[in-house]
């Protein structure tokens, strides 16, 4: 119910009417006055409420009447009455019906009540509600009322001092708020005309209102009476405290500060009134040393500081400096050097106490902070505020350590580590604290160096909840609780930082966003004013100092994990607001601290220690780092208290190994390393962008601290906790234990989110990262010890997480990581590549935008450090960049395109010194190459792959690599054969293109073999690298080499272009043929004792030398094959035949080497070559060629063999002109290709190494010789028959002479002991050997061409008879070689051959070579002995002539079937040549014939050897038999047809069988008794054929016949003798047989007598001489005597000799008949 409503109207006058009819009541009896004065206002109310509508307008307009009785009531001085008219009083006063007069007289009633001391709280009441219901009361009233209230406050009663108290608070506040009201209604009327500035006059407040005037009067004497001076407006004041006073001043500051800001007269108040009124009160407190109290040494003493007075005024300063600092600014730099002062450790312990809880109020407005800083740190010649705070702040926490507090019983340091004493203990920590194993109490508190400070909860965070400026009723300082001053300066320091950081932050986040938007809107807008950001930077230069060494202080001291938490915080928000701000030195110092407190006290960390600048400004800012951390030092004490001391109160939790270059001892972790290492990382972490440098100082750190926690990379660089590889292991708690994988993930975590770096801070992080390496590496030199991999491990992560901008850091990250891999500690470059392959791995796989196929310079600079590597030499790491080239190839080897040369350049960057697997693991990456993306790959790198399977092939770690890496070559060939048209296409684009860029830059195209097409150099580069693999020092691999060449060239090689061949000829075969030859005739002839490991080389491999020799022999053969197969194309080229003299020459320097495995295949590739048809003309064939036959190779083949012009010269090019000419008319098909020039060229070469080979040895027999072995020589005589095919046309006598010496040299040379018995036949046998059968069939050859040749070539004849004749000698001759000393087989006859022998070589066996050309030389003579040439040469006789060897030689031949040969040989050969002697008697060709024969004859029959003693009878009967023969061989063939023989010859015969026959044998008959024993055929057929010719009626000369005759008669003579003789002797030994010899004489003669009688019976009577007959018969009586002999044999002859007898017993009658007796 509002006051103005009816209802409360009319309930007022009705009060009113009762109230004053109690007071009329009341005052009856005693006041008569009071009574009538109530009615009479009875009256009036009534009479007021009668007459006006608005009663409480009338009511007010009367009020003084109306108020009239009950002021005399009051000033009645009853209690009773007053009480009643005070509470009628205000009962108007509260329906606001007092007017100003009548609260005049209100007022000066309730001062009596006042000075009456009557109704005390009651007036306090109602001055408070006159106060308070309206504003009428102004000026001297008002401030009477005023007055009344404090009089009233020093009153003796203690409620009412309170109540006065209270009231005059309201009273007070009430002015104030009126004059704001009033403010209010004015606001918008009229603008107030300015003051008159600097007005003096404290007075002159006419341009007030009047509430603001009531207000100013009232403060001005509160300023007054606070000063102790007499007040000018409130008057009637008897007594006032200050610290009423300051506590009023202080309400009114507070609460209405735009009172004094809004009004010039205010302000001027506060500057002249109340700052030099606070100074002043200060003055006790500055001038106050604790200790020197007011002793007599100063000479005046010093006044006390009163604590009331004192807190009070530091509250009143607080609120100046809140509200007013922008009005005082000189004032308030007064008041904080004060508060600064006041925290001075001799000041009293309560003012520090409160004068730190005051500058803790400072500490909570970071705004106020930031404007001291702008009013004073950054004006000059100004004092320093903001910093001095701050580091006084510091100071502060500092003196708390080195000086326990004085006067305080509980604040005496506690032992170090030592527990707090109980009582402390329970209170602070709460009951129970104590309690678990009695050990130390876990109470929050700081300790350093033995003083242990508690921490108590002082303030809630952000507010500075003050204990000691609230005590305003405390008189006497209170005693301050131990660690009270150090928990609140504690809570300013967080606080501080606390709102400095944000706010900054904030304002530079809102600046930022600002330019955003504008960058948006007008992208060229000028940056924002640079000023906030110098405030920023100076608040920041001027408190870091000071906070740094009070937080490292505070963080090393703590003992309380929360504690730590917020001072960690705190360092952090600084480092970060310093890297934003850009202020390096600042940021380093921060990130220093938190560093040095995560790692162990005392570590040894040189970055730390000289805070990492760069080199530049190093030494500055060093200097002006160190000045700003010891800027002050207390008692003494320096400030520099960074590196942690206090190892007591902490929880060791884990112990490891520092990482040093030198090993040291262990160091431990605690708890608080760990919580530091975690801000650390989240430092790291959430401001990384602004950490720029320092990123070095906190990846040092981390790199220890992971070091020390042992945690080792794994895959991708993260961190896990591993076992330390050396030295003590770490130790590490369960706590920590659980902590690692978190550390290890928030590490990962940290490292991932460099992605959202700009790209600066990544190089930052980079650098920060490699430097840190670089330590590392430097740290690693020189020792085995594990190294530490920190570094690289994170620069792995950074550059996996950052892929998708890795073109910014790939070359500072790989060119570092390059480094790295060249290191010598294994662990270290094993990791360093570990980090590169991945990161390229990465790279490659990664999705880029744009795609790498489109990003060809990505892909090249990704797979660049794979290169690089390559130049690293140890092998760890080739290994794993070539297990990585292997994963790329196995995941993305068909995207690397223009990646591939860089590829194969890896894996072919083999060198011989890098051991086996390494280049195991290459070659694996190169069969796949091979086997799976040649198609895919740019053919530009083709050539790369062949020089690089070149490459393995030529490496010599690894035998089978080399060997599979020519098959390599094999398949990558197959491929170029299937793929020809599209590699062809493709490498033809591309060498156009390559042709235009070099004509642009007026270069030659360098490429291999130029000018031929791109495709066919293709398989030049495969052909020269199969041709150094050829070369290769081991044999296997020349062999597979050589193989796979051949084949190759013999497979694909139609695919080149005919000038191509060219090339492949000169520079690739016959480059090789030169090499070989080279290599083989340089190589050692030492011995190999074993192919490696136990592999056993065979005795024809075991040395250098022999292992060339199979090269040589392969490489040959090849060359020879391709001749052979692609001779029709060869022959195209213009210098085929060059190329045909080359091969020949080859040919024949192989096949004089003096090896028998190359000359041996020398020949066969000779062979080779001549069994070459001549190719007949293929219509299609030439076609196909001709169309790319250059015009160079149109010319003539004018090239001739020695000596030799060709027939037709030029008919290749003019037969290609015909068929490709204007008509083209086709040659018949058999014409061949005229090449008779390499024919002769060949038998020129062949006759050289028949020369060479078979000439003998000159030298003495001591030089060791080379002597040409039997399959070499036979291989080369059997070379002739095919040569001889096609050079028969011009084969001359010369020629045959040239090959006689061949033949005859080749059949001298002997064999080596050690290869004869596998050469020569065992000696029972009589076989040839395959060389001298290669003789035989090389003359047969020749003289079958000769049979069915022309007459010319007859005359060749006796030239074949001539060299048989030779060969027919070697039967009892063999022929010499040289000087040298031969062992015949011979003379070994049938024993064995010593094979060790002294003499080395061993002669052939050559009788059944001898025989055999015997043999030829029968059959040929039979087909020949008619021709002229045969008849002419006189072949006979030389037949003859040489047969007289062996036959004279007969049982002193080497061999027996010799003689017996030639004998048949002989009679063959006569039987078919007498009679062509005879035929060509009158001649006289044959006339030296005769000689000879009969000097055979003789030298045969009457041999000078005798027979050999083992010979048997039937053996000697069989050679008798031959004598007998050619007996009758003489009877048959000679003797008969004399006429036509020469007269010499005959008489020569006829004495030869007179000495065959008995008569002629020596008279004394033992000496011949082996001749005689067993030639008694032979003997009589002579004797026949004698006798028959001696009877013969055909002797034509008397002389002959003489001779018979006479030999017939001494031969009866002899035999009559022999038979006396023996009847004689048979007589005379009785009983006794006869000696043998005897025996077989007369056995002779008896035989000799049959023989006689049987020729004489045969022969014509009249051709027989008388004396004969006489002769004969007279022996008759002497054989009838012998027939007492008792020898069986004897009697048996004698029977055959009696018994012809018989034929001559009838006496001739004829004689008697005719009387001619």
């Amino acid at each position: 119910m509002s006051p103005s409503s009816p209802e409360a109207v009319k309930k007022l006058v009705e009060n009113m009417q009762a109230d004053l009819r109690s007071l009329s009541m009341e005052c009856k009896k005693k006041f008569p006055p009071v009574k009538e004065a109530a009615e009479s206002g009875i009256v009036k109310i009534k009479t007021i409420a009668a007459r006006n509508t608005d009663i409480l307008a009338a009511l007010k307009e009367n009020s003084s009447e109306v108020v009239q009785p009950f002021l005399m009531g009051c000033g009645t001085k009853e209690p009773k009455i007053t009480q009643l008219c005070l509470a009628a009083i205000q009962r108007l006063m509260s329906h606001e019906v007092v007017s100003e007069a009548a609260a005049g007289n209100i007022i000066n009633m309730l001062w009596q009540l006042m000075e009456n001391g009557l109704e005390e709280l009651k007036l306090l009441q109602t001055v408070l509600v006159l106060l308070t219901t309206n504003t009428i009361v102004h000026d001297e009233v008002l401030s009477k009322a005023i007055v009344l209230c404090f009089r009233l406050h020093f009153t003796k009663d203690n409620i009412t001092n309170n109540t006065a108290a209270a009231t005059v608070r309201q009273v007070v506040t009430v002015v104030f708020e009126r004059m704001v009201a009033e403010d209010e209604r004015f606001k918008g009327l009229m603008e107030e005309p300015p003051a008159v500035q600097g007005n003096s006059n404290r007075r002159s407040v006419s341009t007030l209102r009047p509430s603001a005037k009531d207000a100013y009067m009232l403060f001005q004497d509160l300023c007054q009476l606070v000063n102790a001076d007499a007040p000018y407006w409130l008057v009637g004041m008897t007594e006032m405290t200050r610290t009423f006073g300051l506590e009023l001043l202080e309400s009114v500051l507070n609460d209405f500060p735009e009172v004094f800001l809004q009004h010039q007269e205010f302000s001027f108040l506060l500057k002249e009134r109340v700052c030099p009124l606070v100074i002043k009160l200060f003055s006790p407190n500055i001038k106050f040393r604790q200790g020197c109290g007011s002793s007599s040494s100063s000479p005046a003493p010093v006044e006390k500081p009163y604590f009331p007075i004192c807190m009070r005024l530091l509250r009143v300063v607080s609120v100046l400096i809140k509200h007013f600092y922008s009005l005082l600014v000189t004032e308030c730099e007064i008041f904080l050097s004060l508060l600064v002062k006041f925290l001075d450790g001799e000041k009293p312990q309560w003012l520090r106490a409160v004068a730190v809880e005051s500058v803790h109020r400072l500490c909570v407005q970071p705004h106020l902070l930031r404007s001291f800083c702008q009013s004073y740190d950054m004006k000059q010649h100004s004092t320093k505020v903001f910093r001095d705070i701050v580091n006084a702040l510091g100071s502060f926490i500092q003196s708390l350590f080195i000086l326990p507090s004085a006067g305080n019983s509980s604040s005496s340091s506690t032992p170090a580590g030592g527990s707090v004493s109980a009582s402390q203990g329970s209170a602070q920590g709460g009951p129970g604290s104590g309690g678990a194993g009695g050990g130390l109490i876990t109470q929050a508190a700081f300790e350093y160096r033995g003083t242990w400070i508690p921490l108590m909860n002082v303030s809630v965070q952000g507010s500075a909840k003050a204990t000691y400026l609230e005590m305003l009723d405390k008189v006497e300082p209170p005693s301050i609780p131990e660690g009270y001053a150090m928990s609140v300066a504690f809570s300013a320091l967080l606080d501080l930082v606390r709102g400095i950081t944000s706010m900054i932050e904030r304002e530079i986040s809102k600046q930022e966003q600002e330019a955003a938007m504008r960058e948006e809107a007008e992208p060229a807008s000028p940056p924002q004013d640079p000023m906030a950001h110098e405030v920023w930077e100076e608040m920041v230069n001027a408190c870091w100092c000071g906070l740094l060494a009070a937080l490292s202080l505070l963080l090393d001291a703590s003992t309380d994990e929360s504690a730590t938490e917020n001072i960690l915080k705190a360092e952090l928000s600084m480092a970060s607001l310093c890297g934003r701000l850009g202020l390096v030195t600042p940021r380093d110092a921060f990130i220093t601290a938190i560093c040095k407190a995560s790692l162990p006290p005392h570590y040894a960390l040189t970055i730390l220690s000289t805070a990492n600048l760069s080199n530049k400004d190093r030494f500055d800012e060093q200097r002006s780092f160190s000045l700003c951390i010891s800027v002050y030092s207390i008692q003494g004490q320096s400030v520099q208290m960074v590196s942690p001391s206090s190892e007591s109160h902490q929880q060791v939790v884990a112990v490891g190994q520092p990482l040093t270059a030198q090993p040291q001892g262990t160091v431990v972790l605690t708890a608080k390393n760990i919580q530091c290492m975690r801000t650390l990382l989240n430092l790291a972490h959430c401001h990384g962008a602004y950490l720029g440098t320092s990123w070095q100082l906190v990846l040092a750190t981390l790199q220890h601290l992971v070091w020390i926690l042992g945690l080792k990379p794994s895959v991708g660089g993260v961190l896990k906790p591993g076992r330390a590889v050396e030295g003590p292991s770490t130790v590490l708690t369960t706590a920590v234990m659980t902590d690692l994988p978190v550390i290890s993930n928030i590490l990962s975590k940290l490292f991932e989110s460099s992605q959202y770096l700009d790209d600066v801070s990544l190089h930052h992080l980079i650098n920060a990262l490699c430097s840190l390496s670089m330590e590392a590496m430097e740290m690693a030199y020189g020792n085995n010890k594990e190294p530490s991999l920190f570094a690289v491990a994170k620069l792995l992560e950074t550059g996996l997480v950052n892929m998708d901008r890795i073109e910014i850091l790939w070359r500072p990250l790989t060119a570092h990581l390059l480094e790295v891999c060249q290191h010598p500690n294994a662990r270290m470059r094993e990791w360093g590549a570990e980090a590169i392959t991945s990161l390229i791995k990465a790279g490659l796989s990664f999705k880029h935008e744009p795609p790498l196929s489109k990003n060809q310079r990505l892909q090249l600079l990704l797979l660049n450090p794979l290169k690089e590597l390559s130049n690293v030499l140890h092998a760890d790491i080739r290994q794993k960049q070539l297990e990585c080239v292997l994963q790329i190839l196995q995941n993305q080897g068909d995207s690397l395109g223009p990646g591939w040369p860089l590829v194969l350049g890896v894996i072919g960057a083999i060198r011989n010194d890098q051991g086996e697997s390494l280049i195991r693991t290459a070659f694996q990456c190169l069969q796949l190459v091979v086997t799976d993306f040649l198609p895919t790959m740019p053919c530009m790198c083709l050539q790369i792959v062949v020089d690089v399977a070149g490459s393995f092939g030529l490496q010599n770690q690894e035998l089978n690599i080399s060997l599979t890496s020519i098959g390599l070559l094999w398949n990558i060939s197959d491929y170029f054969f299937q793929r020809g048209e599209a590699i062809t296409e493709e490498l033809e684009r591309e060498e156009a293109v390559l042709l235009k860029q070099a004509q642009d830059k007026g270069e030659p195209l360098n490429r291999p073999f130029h000018p031929a097409p791109p495709f066919d150099c293709l398989w030049l580069c495969l052909y020269a690298k199969l041709g150094e693999l050829c070369v290769d020092p081991r044999p296997a691999v020349r062999k597979s080499a050589g193989q796979t060449m051949f084949s190759t060239i013999a497979a694909h090689g139609t695919l080149l272009q005919p000038p191509t061949w060219n090339i492949v000829v000169w520079k690739v075969l016959f480059h090789l043929l030169d090499c070989v030859r080279k290599s083989s005739s340089t190589a050692d002839k030492e011995k190999i004792e074993s192919g490696g490991g136990n592999i056993l080389i065979h005795h024809s491999r075991d040395t250098a030398e022999k292992q060339w020799a199979e090269t040589w022999v392969l490489t040959l053969a090849g060359v020879a094959r391709i001749f052979n197969t692609r001779r029709y194309l060869l022959q195209l080229l213009g210098d085929f035949f060059k190329a045909w003299e080359v091969l020949l020459d080859h040919i024949q320097s192989a096949a004089l080497s003096k090896n028998n495995e190359v000359s041996l295949a020398a020949l066969k590739s000779f062979q080779e070559i001549l069994q070459l048809v001549t190719p007949i003309k293929d219509t299609d064939k030439l076609d196909a060629l001709a169309m790319d036959v250059s015009p160079v190779l149109m010319e003539s083949l004018q090239v001739s063999g020695p000596g030799r012009p060709l027939v037709r010269s030029d008919s290749l090019a003019e037969r290609l002109a015909q068929r490709y000419g204007a008509q083209a008319s086709l040659p018949p098909p058999g014409e061949e290709l005229d090449d008779s020039a390499l024919w002769w060229s060949a038998w020129n070469t062949w006759y050289r190494i028949g020369t060479e080979c078979t000439r003998p040895p000159s030298g003495g027999a001591d030089k060791l010789v080379f002597v040409p072995s039997q399959p070499f020589l036979t291989a080369l005589i059997q070379i002739f028959p095919a040569l001889y095919q096609h050079i028969a046309g011009g084969f001359s006598m010369e020629d045959l002479k040239k090959l006689g010496v061949i033949l005859y040299g080749a059949v001298s040379v002997p064999i080596s002991s050690d290869t004869s018995p596998f050469i020569l036949p065992s000696y029972t046998e009589a076989v040839l050997t395959s060389l001298q059968e290669a003789v035989l069939t090389a003359l047969d050859v020749l003289q079958k061409a000769i049979c069915v040749g022309s007459e010319n070539l007859q005359v060749m004849y006796p030239a074949i008879f001539e060299q048989l004749l030779l060969f027919v000698e070697f039967s009892c001759k063999p022929p010499q070689y040289g000087k040298m000393e031969t062992k015949h087989v011979a003379n070994a006859k049938y024993n064995q051959i010593q094979l060790f022998a002294p003499a080395e070589w061993v002669a052939l066996n050559y009788v059944p070579f001898a025989e055999r050309s015997l043999e030829v030389v029968v059959d040929l003579y039979h087909k020949t002995a008619c021709h002229k040439a045969v008849i002419n040469e006189k072949v006979l006789q030389n037949i003859i002539k040489t047969l007289r060897i062996p036959l004279g030689l007969k049982y002193a031949c080497p061999a027996e079937s010799t003689w017996k040969l030639a004998v048949s040989s002989l009679l063959k050969v006569l039987s078919i040549g007498l009679p062509v002697a005879r035929q060509q008697a009158s001649s006289g060709k044959f006339d030296t014939m005769w000689p000879e024969l009969a000097n055979a004859f003789e030298d045969f029959l009457f041999t000078k050897s005798t027979p050999p003693d083992n010979l048997s009878i039937q053996e000697f009967q069989r050679n008798e038999a031959v004598d007998v023969e050619v007996v009758q061989l003489i009877s048959t063939e000679i003797l008969p047809f004399a006429n036509f023989i020469p007269k010499e010859f005959v008489g020569r015969i006829m004495s030869m069988l007179n000495k065959g026959s008995i008569h002629s044998q020596s008279s004394s008959f033992t000496e011949a008794e082996m001749d005689i024993r067993m030639r008694e055929e032979f003997s009589k057929v002579c004797f026949e054929t004698l006798l028959q010719f001696s009877f013969s009626n055909k002797v034509s000369t008397p002389q002959e016949g003489y001779i018979s005759r006479m030999a017939l008669s001494v031969l009866l003579q002899r035999a009559q003798d022999v038979l006396r003789r023996y009847v004689e002797d048979q007589r005379l030994s009785g009983r006794c047989p006869l000696p043998r010899q005897q025996v077989t004489e007369i056995i002779f003669v008896l035989k000799a007598i049959s023989t006689l009688m049987d020729s004489l019976k045969k022969t014509q009577p009249e051709n027989v001489d008388v004396n004969v007959w006489a002769q004969v018969i007279a022996l008759y009586p002497t054989l009838v005597e012998c027939i007492t002999c008792s020898s069986p044999e004897v009697s048996s002859a004698l029977k055959d000799a009696l018994g012809p007898f018989k034929d001559f017993m009838q006496p001739p009658v004829s004689k008697v008949q005719n009387g001619e007796s």
